[in-house]
């Protein structure tokens, strides 16, 4: 039996013109009782049937098929695309131009569900960057129309007006530098200016830039046992600093006092280098895991904030580690700690 929905519209003008012609052909026999005559019509109207009927399909239904081809791909064609709109379009079956189609709906429904989350992730990060500019900027304004309403007679709050309208100064400074760093990490136009070093000497240097930082809070910053021995990266020197600043600021932030943030060093192969910086501190739902390391994202935004930051440090890190080439993870549990992680190249090659 003839499968109808798999016929091309050649298959199908003969199958109509088939048809036609033996009936018109049946007809003259009976009615002539001559063979001959009756071949010879069925022969010349099944040519002309199908001629009419393939120029009928290619001029009404393939046009239209073109146009959708056309809608489909949105761009002007090519010379190789217009020898397939010409020749492979009509040799399709309807089933197949069907099955294009659907292909083309769910890769449109897949371009239209990513646009609909950067969508919601860009109005959330102007939100979080307008909060962000706005409490400094509404801070200082408060100070100063404090001061010029006339607490700028006395001393003491006239001192400590002027050092928190400074530190707010100090913040959007911040802000302003790390927005011109991320774009920049973003845009590619940060060079990378790697060397081979050993990792764990940069990490001691970071410990102890720090260690005003970690003593306030009485938190104690260590290589792990057994990561001593040296192992060299080829990276960038000042930007992996940057990064390892930055985890281990965190680590001391969210860390619970009297508590301790050790940091890891591994040769995974011959090729790679994992660094792990770990805390005992508070932790992270796991909810929120997979958005840590995007702009400004906050797990607790009111408790984030008091503990200082532009909510950009693991997104800078995050920036940083891919331009390398390599990767950034993350693991945690509520109320046992966090660790988060990277790799660098061991190898000039890699990377």
């Amino acid at each position: 039996m003839i499968q109808f929905k798999n016929l091309s519209p050649r298959q199908v003008s003969a199958v109509l013109a088939f048809a036609i012609s033996a009936l018109v052909g049946l007809a003259n026999f009976i009615l002539v009782d001559d063979w001959l005559i009756a071949l010879a019509s069925f022969a010349v109207l099944f040519l002309v049937a199908y001629l009419l009927i393939f120029y009928f399909l290619q001029q009404f239904i393939y046009r239209r098929i073109k146009l959708i081809y056309k809608f489909i791909y949105q761009t002007k064609a090519t010379k190789r695309e217009e020898f397939y709109n010409k020749y492979i379009i009509p040799q399709k079956s309807i089933d197949e131009v069907k099955e294009d189609v659907e292909k083309w709906a769910v890769q449109r429904q897949g371009e239209i569900e990513v646009l609909r989350k950067n969508e919601a992730f860009r109005k959330e990060f102007l939100q979080n960057l307008a909060h962000e500019f706005k409490t400094p900027i509404f801070a200082i304004q408060g100070y100063i129309d404090t001061l010029l309403g006339g607490a700028m007679e006395n001393p003491d709050v006239r001192k400590r007006f002027l050092e928190n309208t400074s530190r707010n100064v100090d913040r959007l400074v911040n802000l302003m530098n790390d927005l011109d760093e991320i774009s920049r990490l973003e845009s590619g136009e940060q060079v990378l200016y790697k060397q081979y070093f050993v990792v764990q000497e940069l990490i001691r240097e970071v410990i102890e830039s720090l260690s005003i930082k970690l003593s306030q809070k009485e938190i104690t910053a260590s290589i792990k046992k057994g990561c001593e021995a040296p192992v060299y990266v080829f990276a960038d020197k000042e930007r992996i600093r940057q990064v390892m600043i930055n985890l281990i600021s965190n680590a001391t932030k969210y860390g619970k006092p009297g508590g301790s943030i050790v940091i890891s060093v591994y040769n995974t192969d011959e090729f790679k280098v994992l660094v792990e910086v770990s805390d005992d501190g508070i932790g992270i739902e796991e909810a929120h895991l997979p958005r840590i390391f995007e702009r400004f994202y906050r797990t607790d935004k009111a408790r984030s904030r008091d503990k200082g930051g532009t909510g950009l440090g693991l997104a800078i890190c995050k920036h940083i580690i891919e331009a390398h080439g390599e990767s950034m993870h993350v693991r945690s549990k509520p109320d046992v700690g966090t660790t988060i992680g990277f790799t660098l190249s061991s190898t000039r090659g890699e990377g």
